[in-house]
């Protein structure tokens, strides 16, 4: 990995802990509020910003989860479903279509979360209600981050930067 690809990454990283450092007592309830998600969808501009997207998860998890569960649970989730995208983006180019598809993987996927919490908070009955909350806070927190990582990326050159 060059040098420049580290630090981006280290910065993405360090970002996405501050950012969830600033919504942490909304960001781990039932409907999540984590405007951090928003770089999940720096891997549809260039998928060498995976590893700082999954160690800002890590870090943001091993301080700010009431659930260590979470540090396991979480990155899994994000690395899939980072994974599912990158797979993905080999056949859609168009990057708001892709962003669009990545918020959709992302809120499907929280069916991971939704299990952790289930099995760690002790609430075997409420899956379902579980998985639809979190997926549509997903949804709606992502599809929104879609609208700031496009204008982010006209300002910023993001594919280019990293």
């Amino acid at each position: 990995m060059q040098s420049r690809t580290l630090v981006i990454n280290a910065l993405v990283a360090a970002l996405y802990f501050v950012v969830t450092a600033v919504v942490a007592p909304f960001g781990f309830l039932g409907i999540q509020f984590r405007i951090s998600e928003l770089f999940n969808h720096l891997i549809v501009l260039n998928k060498k910003y995976f590893f700082g997207i999954v160690v800002g998860v890590f870090l943001a998890n091993l301080v700010f989860s009431p659930t260590k569960a979470d540090i396991i649970f979480g990155v899994l989730h994000t690395a899939l479903s980072l994974g599912i995208t990158m797979y993905i983006a080999r056949f859609v180019k168009n990057k708001i279509a892709l962003m669009w598809i990545n918020t959709a993987v992302f809120s499907i996927n929280m069916y991971i979360i939704a299990y952790m919490l289930i099995f760690f908070a002790d609430v075997p009955d409420a899956f379902g209600v579980l998985w639809l909350s979190l997926g549509i806070s997903e949804f709606v927190t992502m599809g929104v981050a879609i609208y700031i990582m496009y204008f982010l990326n006209k300002r910023l050159n993001l594919e280019k930067l990293i």
